[in-house]
């Protein structure tokens, strides 16, 4: 289970920096649950694969690189950093870059994600986009 458990999240961050968002639908499941990093919940795999295509448009070149990747059973941890450009009202230009170190968990049950959660600081990226909608 646990090898398994590894595989889907690698395969959701593939899909993630493939920025495929029906390919991510189809690892989560059908109650998936997502935690940002103001700990804001969304739950349902529909709500969800239409958040991340949202956020694609806000970041169309957004990555994670997942450097390592511990496990027990269906618990995975994620640790390294994630990047993109905000397409705000200035588009993706490059003040818009916003680059953090992150880590994600996932519970995966039955090769489907259930939970996925970020953990990375958006003080700077908040600040990226506040400035680019002329709030700073």
């Amino acid at each position: 289970m646990a090898s398994s458990a590894v595989q889907v999240v690698k395969a959701f961050i593939a899909a993630i920096n493939r920025r495929d968002a029906a390919a991510l639908a189809e690892l989560m499941a059908e109650d998936h649950t997502f935690v940002d990093s103001r700990g804001t919940r969304v739950s349902g795999r529909e709500k969800m694969a239409a958040g991340w295509t949202e956020y694609f448009r806000m970041f169309p070149d957004y990555t994670v690189h997942a450097e390592t990747i511990v496990h027990d059973k269906g618990l995975v941890a994620a640790f390294g950093s994630a990047c993109g450009t905000y397409s705000g009202r200035r588009g993706p230009v490059p003040e818009n870059r916003i680059e953090m170190p992150a880590a994600w968990k996932a519970v995966v049950e039955k090769g489907r994600i259930k939970l996925w959660q970020v953990y990375a600081d958006w003080t700077e990226g908040s600040k990226i986009i506040a400035e680019d909608e002329g709030r700073r």
